[in-house]
């Protein structure tokens, strides 16, 4: 499939086939996607639990109880769950840190550069932290963007998906020791191939989107 074609194929699945699963080079594929998402100087706020077996799906499914009832079956009926967390802070340790694995895989020519890219992390993480005072939505967003990417991703794979934001976050959280490891759940993503009866697949109801003379300006 072309760029167009996989835009249009790929949906919100509603309803999974239980019995087909994801092969093993493509979940590999799939963490590949994960790993390389681009991220605002590349912080990488993220930590990913996978979750592929059926007692996976299950510790998963514990955020998909009582008015979140509806997202079970999805969870439970998907090959492979991804929960996508967040870091809880960030701090010059974590900077460090980014910038050491940057320089391990080659990326810095000399310490000068090294200490400039560090000193730009600093900078525009500062920003957020201490002027604008939204670092903790600054690195959800960082989050969203690995999951638009990933979505795009796992269509071209032939793979269905379904986000979910409909979670208790606060129960995978306490699933996960999340929050002791300084993160906190944000989105659930399940994969697999959708059921035939799968009412929202665009095999039987088209996409809808307003029109490029709404949304577009072009100068």
């Amino acid at each position: 499939m072309n760029l167009k074609e996989i835009l249009n194929w790929r949906y919100t699945t509603k309803e999974y086939d239980a019995t087909k699963k994801i092969s093993e080079a493509d979940m590999a594929e799939i963490k590949n996607l994960l790993r390389m998402s681009p991220s605002s100087v590349n912080l990488q706020p993220w930590h990913f639990i996978v979750a592929e077996t059926t007692e996976g799906k299950a510790r998963v499914a514990k955020g998909t109880q009582g008015f979140f009832s509806f997202n079970e079956p999805k969870v439970t009926n998907a090959s492979a769950v991804v929960l996508f967390c967040v870091k809880t802070d960030a701090d010059d340790a974590y900077y460090q840190h980014i910038a050491d694995t940057e320089d391990k895989d080659g990326r810095f020519p000399n310490e000068d550069i090294k200490n400039g890219f560090l000193g730009a992390v600093k900078t525009f993480a500062g920003i957020h932290k201490y002027d604008l005072k939204d670092q903790q939505h600054w690195m959800e967003k960082q989050v969203y963007l690995n999951i638009g990417s990933f979505l795009l991703g796992v269509a071209s794979l032939g793979i269905d998906a379904t986000p979910m934001e409909g979670i208790d976050v606060k129960a995978l959280d306490e699933e996960f020791g999340l929050r002791e490891k300084g993160y906190t759940s944000l989105v659930a993503v399940s994969l697999g191939y959708h059921a035939d009866s799968d009412f929202n697949s665009t095999e039987k109801t088209p996409k809808s989107r307003l029109p490029e003379s709404e949304i577009f300006t072009v100068i």
